[in-house]
């Protein structure tokens, strides 16, 4: 299993992930190779609620335990609709935690999901 991680990052600005791409520019400038970052963002934790929800999270942690799969197969697993199963990895798709291989079965590619959410700032009262 590789090691990439994918990253979930919630509540923190756009200068900082603009900061991330711009040291791992620097990084190629200079001929050195930076480690991989696999992430995505979102603005707060409803809106990364309504993408990893538990039962997608269980789905994760399915295709983690068994590995490359049908969809078919993975609704069988989880003992859901394969309709509703399938609407869910094709989310989690577009979220970069799954990914299809070459014969057209799933897998997540990551050997590790890290969530870091930074509550807002509080008012001053």
């Amino acid at each position: 299993m590789n090691q990439n991680i994918l990253t979930i990052k919630v509540g923190t600005s756009i200068q900082s992930s603009l900061a991330l791409a711009q040291q791992m520019l620097e990084r190629l400038e200079v001929g050195e190779e930076p480690a991989p970052y696999f992430g995505v963002g979102f603005k707060n934790v409803s809106q990364m609620l309504s993408v990893f929800t538990p039962k997608r999270w269980d789905l994760l942690a399915v295709l983690r335990e068994h590995g490359v799969m049908s969809i078919a197969e993975l609704a069988r697993t989880l003992q859901r609709d394969y309709k509703n199963v399938h609407n869910d990895v094709e989310r989690l798709m577009e979220w970069l935690a799954i990914e299809r291989d070459a014969n057209g079965k799933i897998f997540t590619p990551y050997s590790e999901i890290v969530v870091d959410v930074h509550l807002p700032q509080q008012k001053a009262a």
